[in-house]
């Protein structure tokens, strides 16, 4: 079967100015597996050229906490964009994927009402187990997403600013 040639942009992307800062909102909860998230952020940011210094980290105690503090900071004028990560799990005693639906829904309300994007890292498995096999699987998937997180940003900034550009 012949290969499907790849569209063209639809956008030239401009390169993004180093002043930008971004924030990162991360949940307690579950520190050892959602920290890996941030970290591997933090990584694939300074491979744009973004360090340290042009991201700040503010912990809250759970998911259901992170959508207001990301509201205020998109509001602050402050960040060119804001991301959001927990691990959301089943503890047995409610629906988790109640909660995990409230955030993200609330984080896409607040993209769409502020204008600043949120990027959401924000998961929910099916099933939690506190054994270390799963552990680690959860660390290794939180660390793919801190990394797609920062991808996502990079392109949504790069694209909105490129659309802000045009008109």
């Amino acid at each position: 079967m012949p290969s499907m040639p790849e569209a063209p942009s639809l956008i030239d992307l401009p390169p993004l100015p180093r002043e930008l800062r971004f924030a990162f909102v991360e949940a307690s909860w579950h520190a050892d597996i959602v920290q890996r998230s941030r970290d591997a952020f933090f990584a694939e940011m300074a491979r744009a050229g973004f360090g340290p210094g042009a991201i700040d980290v503010f912990d809250v105690a759970g998911a259901f906490e992170i959508p207001l503090h990301v509201q205020r900071l998109a509001q602050s004028g402050r960040y060119a964009a804001v991301v959001g990560s927990a691990l959301v799990v089943d503890g047995g005693v409610y629906r988790h994927d109640f909660v995990a639906d409230a955030v993200v829904r609330a984080l896409m309300d607040v993209q769409l009402k502020t204008g600043v994007p949120v990027i959401c890292a924000v998961q929910a498995p099916h099933h939690f187990h506190e054994h270390v096999e799963h552990r680690k699987f959860l660390q290794q998937h939180f660390g793919a997403k801190g990394t797609e997180a920062a991808q996502a940003l990079l392109s949504t900034v790069a694209g909105l600013r490129g659309l802000d550009a045009r008109t």
